[in-house]
């Protein structure tokens, strides 16, 4: 792991980067609705002495994005007063990480999904190795991958879509889980603020 890669150093980065919004028109389903607040846990842990990022598979049961890789996360309640509020409720209920147990560290732009959903990725660092509770009915499997492989730009591409004319960053395969969409855009952002 590299020595500059402190939490100190990810939340001051995470301070003082300039993060871009971004924006995917949502499925024309959507359009003309108002867009649901929502927000994701990015969570980062110390494995083998260097930074991973920690994943979802969501289940095949779910409303959106069936058995695609995510981070835990999902739409706001009332009693949320805040982005990390939601982040933290839903990593609990997804998958068993009690919001005691993450050291929040800031936050990334937010994203407007194809599903109409405006997502704040909140960035925070859990204990490792961790007892998770898997809600089965939304998460499939929980996995990480190292930071540096996800940093390194030969592992991912950034393409427009023909079909969709959409623009799209997508993983080459890592463990047989692929990474790519919002949750991939999310993490090149993140790489992109700790300067990777």
């Amino acid at each position: 792991m590299p020595t500059h890669l402190t939490e100190e150093f990810i939340a001051n980065r995470l301070r003082e980067f300039d993060h871009p919004n971004h924006s995917e028109p949502p499925f024309e389903q959507f359009q003309g609705k108002l867009p649901r607040p929502a927000a994701v846990l990015l969570p980062l842990l110390v494995q083998g002495g260097n930074w991973h990022i920690l994943y979802t598979r969501r289940a095949d049961r779910v409303e959106h994005h069936k058995g695609q890789v995510s981070f835990p996360g999902g739409a706001a309640d009332p009693q949320d007063h805040s982005p990390e509020d939601t982040a933290l409720r839903e990593t609990e209920e997804e998958i068993g990480v009690r919001r005691t147990d993450v050291r929040v560290l800031g936050r990334l732009g937010q994203m407007h999904t194809v599903t109409n959903f405006i997502v704040t990725p909140v960035v925070g660092v859990i204990p490792w190795p961790y007892g998770f509770k898997i809600h089965t009915l939304e998460v499939g499997r929980v996995f990480t991958m190292p930071l540096e492989w996800l940093a390194n730009k030969n592992n991912y591409q950034e393409f427009i879509r023909k079909e969709t004319e959409r623009a799209l960053v997508a993983y080459y395969p890592f463990d047989g889980e692929l990474l790519w969409g919002a949750t991939a855009r999310m993490t090149v952002s993140f790489i992109q603020a700790l300067g990777l």
